[in-house]
């Protein structure tokens, strides 16, 4: 309970111990348990969890939205039984909520979970990136920047969806490459559980334009790889990439 407290009174994330605060912030505060670190396998279950978490994750699905089984066992050609665990499941996970006489809708998260969460996720998305340093090649380098040029082309086009599908990918490059499973897991986790889409709004002018800022961090972020600018690479990632300044948009 002392390194929650800590974590509760800002504590300095700089000293040796804030991983440990982190993962206790997380397991206790939001809950994830046992569900932040689960071994992976392909499963009927695990197809239809992944077609909803994706189309959470990409704006389709918005909160509040009910989930119809027969609808997903057609669709996906699959039995009620994998699609009520993979159900369960995503209520386990915080993607969505179980109301009773009603099933499942999609869960909608307060502001200040939101928040709360991207700021844990800005240090634990800059560790990964620092830790990766070591293990990046110039092969991966190539594949951010033709994601940055993907992701360019997807603004520019106003395509929402792919634009998720490529940021995503674009951050998945240096996180598979931090050599930290645990880390990589629990990053995974938030990601599903309560990051989802960053940025929505029905203004596409307005949307897009905030998209095209965070590529320009996403260029950024490639060039300090190229440089091996470790100290520039956190704290662009820590203090600005994550940082969310348009609260009406989350």
């Amino acid at each position: 309970m002392e390194i929650l407290k800590s974590v509760k009174d800002g504590a300095n994330i700089k000293d040796k111990n804030f991983e440990l605060y982190i993962v206790y912030y997380i397991m206790l505060i939001f809950g994830l348990g046992g569900n932040a670190i689960k071994n992976k396998y392909q499963s009927l279950k695990d197809l239809v969890y992944d077609y909803i978490t994706e189309r959470i994750q990409n704006g389709t699905l918005l909160p509040k939205h009910k989930i119809n089984e027969s609808v997903l066992c057609e669709k996906l050609g699959v039995s009620r039984t994998p699609v009520r665990e993979a159900l369960i499941q995503l209520a386990s996970d915080n993607l969505l909520e179980y109301l009773p006489r009603k099933g499942f809708i999609v869960k909608e998260l307060d502001t200040k979970k939101k928040l709360d969460v991207f700021r844990i996720v800005s240090v634990l998305d800059s560790l990964a990136a620092s830790l990766s340093l070591e293990h990046i090649t110039e092969s991966d380098i190539e594949r951010m920047e033709d994601l940055v040029k993907k992701i360019e082309f997807s603004i520019s086009t106003k395509n929402y969806l792919d634009y998720q599908k490529y940021q995503n990918q674009f951050h998945k490059v240096y996180i598979d490459k931090c050599n930290n499973p645990t880390l990589i897991d629990l990053l995974d986790s938030l990601q599903n559980s309560f990051v989802r889409q960053i940025y929505l709004s029905n203004n596409e002018e307005k949307l897009f334009a905030v998209l095209e800022e965070m590529n320009e961090d996403h260029k950024e972020i490639t060039n300090y790889f190229k440089k091996r600018d470790k100290e520039n690479l956190e704290q662009l990632i820590k203090n600005k990439h994550w940082e969310i300044t348009h609260l009406d948009m989350i």
